[in-house]
Protein backbone atom coordinates (compact mmCIF):
# COMPACT_ATOMS: atom_id res chain seq x y z
CA UNK A 1 0.00 0.00 0.00
CA UNK A 2 1.36 3.41 -1.03
CA UNK A 3 1.29 6.49 1.14
CA UNK A 4 -1.52 8.88 0.25
CA UNK A 5 0.00 11.92 -1.47
CA UNK A 6 -2.14 15.02 -1.94
CA UNK A 7 -1.89 17.67 -4.62
CA UNK A 8 -4.57 20.26 -4.04
CA UNK A 9 -7.89 18.43 -4.16
CA UNK A 10 -6.42 15.31 -5.81
CA UNK A 11 -5.06 12.32 -3.88
CA UNK A 12 -2.71 9.64 -5.22
CA UNK A 13 -2.32 6.22 -3.62
CA UNK A 14 -5.97 5.51 -2.83
CA UNK A 15 -8.66 3.69 -4.76
CA UNK A 16 -9.13 6.41 -7.39
CA UNK A 17 -6.92 6.59 -10.48
CA UNK A 18 -6.17 10.28 -11.11
CA UNK A 19 -4.77 11.49 -14.41
CA UNK A 20 -2.15 14.15 -14.98
CA UNK A 21 -3.09 15.59 -18.35
CA UNK A 22 -2.67 18.58 -20.60
CA UNK A 23 -0.69 19.81 -23.61
CA UNK A 24 3.02 18.99 -23.55
CA UNK A 25 3.98 22.67 -23.66
CA UNK A 26 2.06 25.86 -22.97
CA UNK A 27 1.25 27.14 -26.46
CA UNK A 28 -0.80 30.19 -25.46
CA UNK A 29 -3.00 31.45 -22.63
CA UNK A 30 -6.15 30.90 -24.69
CA UNK A 31 -5.19 27.35 -25.65
CA UNK A 32 -4.21 26.35 -22.12
CA UNK A 33 -7.46 27.63 -20.62
CA UNK A 34 -9.52 25.96 -23.33
CA UNK A 35 -7.68 22.65 -22.95
CA UNK A 36 -7.90 22.69 -19.15
CA UNK A 37 -11.62 23.36 -19.33
CA UNK A 38 -12.22 20.63 -21.93
CA UNK A 39 -10.17 18.00 -20.10
CA UNK A 40 -11.80 18.93 -16.79
CA UNK A 41 -15.23 18.44 -18.35
CA UNK A 42 -14.28 14.97 -19.58
CA UNK A 43 -12.86 14.05 -16.17
CA UNK A 44 -15.95 15.37 -14.40
CA UNK A 45 -18.16 13.29 -16.70
CA UNK A 46 -16.13 10.12 -16.06
CA UNK A 47 -15.48 10.90 -12.37
CA UNK A 48 -11.70 10.84 -12.76
CA UNK A 49 -9.59 13.21 -10.62
CA UNK A 50 -7.46 15.60 -12.71
CA UNK A 51 -4.19 17.47 -12.35
CA UNK A 52 -3.51 19.78 -15.30
CA UNK A 53 -0.03 19.52 -16.78
CA UNK A 54 1.81 21.81 -19.16
CA UNK A 55 5.41 23.02 -19.38
CA UNK A 56 6.49 26.67 -19.44
CA UNK A 57 9.82 25.62 -20.96
CA UNK A 58 10.76 22.45 -22.83
CA UNK A 59 14.47 22.66 -22.19
CA UNK A 60 15.17 19.20 -23.63
CA UNK A 61 14.38 19.41 -27.36
CA UNK A 62 15.76 17.38 -30.25
CA UNK A 63 16.31 20.51 -32.34
CA UNK A 64 17.68 23.81 -31.08
CA UNK A 65 15.05 25.77 -33.01
CA UNK A 66 12.07 23.81 -31.65
CA UNK A 67 9.36 25.71 -29.77
CA UNK A 68 10.16 25.75 -26.06
CA UNK A 69 7.24 27.61 -24.52
CA UNK A 70 6.48 31.07 -23.13
CA UNK A 71 9.11 31.01 -20.39
CA UNK A 72 8.91 31.12 -16.61
CA UNK A 73 7.02 34.33 -15.88
CA UNK A 74 4.36 34.10 -18.57
CA UNK A 75 4.05 30.35 -18.08
CA UNK A 76 3.35 30.67 -14.37
CA UNK A 77 0.85 33.43 -15.06
CA UNK A 78 -1.03 31.10 -17.41
CA UNK A 79 -0.93 28.17 -14.99
CA UNK A 80 -2.20 30.45 -12.23
CA UNK A 81 -5.09 31.45 -14.48
CA UNK A 82 -5.89 27.77 -15.07
CA UNK A 83 -6.02 27.14 -11.32
CA UNK A 84 -8.24 30.13 -10.65
CA UNK A 85 -10.56 29.76 -13.63
CA UNK A 86 -10.95 25.97 -13.80
CA UNK A 87 -10.34 25.15 -10.15
CA UNK A 88 -7.92 22.24 -10.63
CA UNK A 89 -4.38 21.55 -9.37
CA UNK A 90 -1.49 22.09 -11.80
CA UNK A 91 1.88 20.44 -12.44
CA UNK A 92 4.87 21.77 -14.34
CA UNK A 93 8.55 20.94 -14.81
CA UNK A 94 11.53 22.68 -13.27
CA UNK A 95 15.03 22.52 -14.71
CA UNK A 96 17.15 24.62 -12.35
CA UNK A 97 17.31 24.72 -8.54
CA UNK A 98 16.56 28.46 -8.50
CA UNK A 99 13.22 27.82 -10.23
CA UNK A 100 11.86 25.60 -7.44
CA UNK A 101 10.69 28.23 -4.93
CA UNK A 102 9.22 30.49 -7.61
CA UNK A 103 7.30 27.69 -9.34
CA UNK A 104 6.10 26.36 -5.97
CA UNK A 105 4.15 29.60 -5.48
CA UNK A 106 1.81 28.44 -8.27
CA UNK A 107 2.24 24.73 -8.99
CA UNK A 108 0.78 22.03 -6.75
CA UNK A 109 3.30 19.51 -8.08
CA UNK A 110 6.89 20.22 -9.11
CA UNK A 111 8.07 17.76 -11.73
CA UNK A 112 11.68 16.63 -12.16
CA UNK A 113 12.25 15.70 -15.83
CA UNK A 114 13.58 12.22 -16.59
CA UNK A 115 16.97 13.40 -17.84
CA UNK A 116 17.44 15.38 -14.60
CA UNK A 117 16.32 12.72 -12.11
CA UNK A 118 19.83 12.33 -10.66
CA UNK A 119 20.55 16.06 -10.28
CA UNK A 120 20.89 16.32 -6.52
CA UNK A 121 20.72 20.12 -6.24
CA UNK A 122 17.53 20.25 -8.29
CA UNK A 123 15.86 17.45 -6.31
CA UNK A 124 16.81 18.98 -2.96
CA UNK A 125 15.55 22.42 -3.99
CA UNK A 126 12.21 20.92 -5.02
CA UNK A 127 11.93 18.95 -1.77
CA UNK A 128 12.61 22.03 0.36
CA UNK A 129 9.57 23.84 -1.05
CA UNK A 130 7.30 21.41 0.80
CA UNK A 131 5.28 20.82 -2.36
CA UNK A 132 4.60 17.43 -3.88
CA UNK A 133 7.52 16.38 -6.08
CA UNK A 134 6.97 14.10 -9.06
CA UNK A 135 10.20 12.50 -10.25
CA UNK A 136 10.27 10.87 -13.65
CA UNK A 137 12.52 7.82 -13.66
CA UNK A 138 15.14 8.39 -16.33
CA UNK A 139 14.90 6.10 -19.32
CA UNK A 140 18.51 5.19 -18.58
CA UNK A 141 17.74 4.11 -15.00
CA UNK A 142 16.49 0.80 -13.65
CA UNK A 143 13.43 0.88 -11.35
CA UNK A 144 15.53 -0.55 -8.54
CA UNK A 145 17.58 2.68 -8.47
CA UNK A 146 14.75 5.06 -7.62
CA UNK A 147 15.22 4.36 -3.92
CA UNK A 148 18.28 6.61 -4.00
CA UNK A 149 16.19 9.43 -5.48
CA UNK A 150 13.58 8.99 -2.75
CA UNK A 151 16.31 9.12 -0.11
CA UNK A 152 17.58 12.44 -1.49
CA UNK A 153 14.12 13.96 -1.24
CA UNK A 154 13.51 12.60 2.26
CA UNK A 155 16.94 13.75 3.46
CA UNK A 156 16.07 17.25 2.23
CA UNK A 157 12.89 17.22 4.31
CA UNK A 158 10.41 16.18 1.64
CA UNK A 159 7.85 13.41 2.03
CA UNK A 160 5.29 14.31 -0.62
CA UNK A 161 6.66 12.15 -3.41
CA UNK A 162 5.34 10.72 -6.65
CA UNK A 163 7.41 8.49 -8.93
CA UNK A 164 6.74 8.19 -12.65
CA UNK A 165 7.78 5.47 -15.08
CA UNK A 166 8.21 6.73 -18.65
CA UNK A 167 9.78 3.74 -20.36
CA UNK A 168 13.34 2.44 -20.59
CA UNK A 169 15.85 2.82 -23.41
CA UNK A 170 15.75 -0.21 -25.71
CA UNK A 171 18.36 -0.05 -28.42
CA UNK A 172 19.07 3.20 -30.18
CA UNK A 173 15.65 4.38 -31.33
CA UNK A 174 13.00 2.94 -29.08
CA UNK A 175 11.71 2.63 -25.53
CA UNK A 176 10.20 -0.36 -23.83
CA UNK A 177 7.79 -0.38 -20.90
CA UNK A 178 8.77 -2.97 -18.32
CA UNK A 179 5.57 -3.50 -16.35
CA UNK A 180 7.64 -4.80 -13.42
CA UNK A 181 8.74 -1.21 -12.84
CA UNK A 182 5.42 -0.34 -11.25
CA UNK A 183 5.47 -2.84 -8.36
CA UNK A 184 9.23 -2.42 -7.96
CA UNK A 185 8.96 1.36 -7.58
CA UNK A 186 5.92 1.04 -5.30
CA UNK A 187 8.14 -0.77 -2.79
CA UNK A 188 9.47 2.67 -1.86
CA UNK A 189 6.09 3.31 -0.23
CA UNK A 190 5.15 6.12 -2.61
CA UNK A 191 2.57 6.22 -5.42
CA UNK A 192 3.74 5.34 -8.92
CA UNK A 193 2.45 7.09 -12.03
CA UNK A 194 2.66 5.68 -15.55
CA UNK A 195 3.58 8.14 -18.30
CA UNK A 196 1.77 6.91 -21.40
CA UNK A 197 2.90 9.73 -23.67
CA UNK A 198 6.65 9.46 -23.29
CA UNK A 199 6.65 5.67 -23.02
CA UNK A 200 5.32 5.59 -26.59
CA UNK A 201 8.12 7.77 -27.98
CA UNK A 202 10.70 6.52 -30.48
CA UNK A 203 13.64 8.89 -29.96
CA UNK A 204 15.69 9.59 -33.05
CA UNK A 205 13.15 8.33 -35.58
CA UNK A 206 11.94 11.78 -36.62
CA UNK A 207 14.05 13.98 -38.89
CA UNK A 208 14.17 16.91 -36.43
CA UNK A 209 11.60 15.84 -33.87
CA UNK A 210 11.05 12.81 -31.66
CA UNK A 211 8.84 10.18 -33.26
CA UNK A 212 6.47 7.79 -31.57
CA UNK A 213 3.71 5.22 -31.73
CA UNK A 214 0.52 6.80 -30.41
CA UNK A 215 -1.52 3.71 -31.29
CA UNK A 216 0.09 1.74 -28.46
CA UNK A 217 -0.94 4.19 -25.73
CA UNK A 218 -4.26 2.44 -24.87
CA UNK A 219 -2.54 -0.93 -24.54
CA UNK A 220 0.20 0.42 -22.28
CA UNK A 221 -2.21 2.45 -20.13
CA UNK A 222 -4.47 -0.56 -19.60
CA UNK A 223 -1.50 -2.77 -18.70
CA UNK A 224 -0.12 -0.19 -16.26
CA UNK A 225 -3.53 0.20 -14.62
CA UNK A 226 -3.85 -3.56 -14.21
CA UNK A 227 -0.33 -3.66 -12.73
CA UNK A 228 -1.36 -1.26 -9.97
CA UNK A 229 -0.31 2.19 -11.16
CA UNK A 230 -1.59 4.93 -8.86
CA UNK A 231 -2.11 7.47 -11.64
CA UNK A 232 -1.74 8.03 -15.37
CA UNK A 233 0.30 10.81 -16.96
CA UNK A 234 -0.97 11.61 -20.45
CA UNK A 235 -0.30 14.62 -22.62
CA UNK A 236 -3.52 15.57 -24.40
CA UNK A 237 -4.10 17.94 -27.31
CA UNK A 238 -7.09 19.04 -29.36
CA UNK A 239 -5.10 19.01 -32.61
CA UNK A 240 -2.27 16.53 -32.23
CA UNK A 241 -0.83 17.03 -35.70
CA UNK A 242 -0.38 20.75 -35.03
CA UNK A 243 0.98 20.36 -31.48
CA UNK A 244 4.17 22.37 -30.93
CA UNK A 245 5.85 19.58 -28.95
CA UNK A 246 5.58 15.77 -28.96
CA UNK A 247 3.04 15.81 -31.77
CA UNK A 248 3.62 12.10 -32.46
CA UNK A 249 2.56 10.94 -29.01
CA UNK A 250 0.03 13.35 -27.52
CA UNK A 251 -3.40 11.77 -27.08
CA UNK A 252 -6.33 13.30 -29.01
CA UNK A 253 -8.79 15.16 -26.81
CA UNK A 254 -11.79 13.67 -28.63
CA UNK A 255 -10.63 10.15 -27.71
CA UNK A 256 -9.92 10.85 -24.05
CA UNK A 257 -13.33 9.96 -22.60
CA UNK A 258 -13.40 6.49 -24.15
CA UNK A 259 -9.93 5.69 -22.83
CA UNK A 260 -10.70 6.96 -19.32
CA UNK A 261 -13.86 4.84 -19.14
CA UNK A 262 -11.92 1.71 -20.05
CA UNK A 263 -9.08 2.20 -17.57
CA UNK A 264 -11.49 3.19 -14.82
CA UNK A 265 -13.19 -0.19 -15.21
CA UNK A 266 -9.83 -1.91 -14.92
CA UNK A 267 -8.97 0.13 -11.84
CA UNK A 268 -12.27 -0.80 -10.20
CA UNK A 269 -11.58 -4.48 -10.90
CA UNK A 270 -8.06 -4.24 -9.48
CA UNK A 271 -9.16 -2.43 -6.31
CA UNK A 272 -12.38 -4.39 -5.91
Amino acid sequence: MSNIINAGSVSFGGDALPIIAGPCVIESREHSLAMADAIANVCSKTDVPLVFKSSFDKANRTSGDSFRGPGLDEGLSILSAVKESIGIPVLTDIHHPDQAAVVAEVADILQIPAFLCRQTDLIEAAAKTGKTVNVKKGQFLSPWKVGSIVSKIEDAGGNQILLTDRGTTFGYESLISDIRSIPVMKKTGYPVIFDATHSSQMPGTGSRNTGGSREFIPTMVKAATAAGADGIFMEVHDNVEAAKSDAATQWPLDQLEELLVSIKRIREAVCG
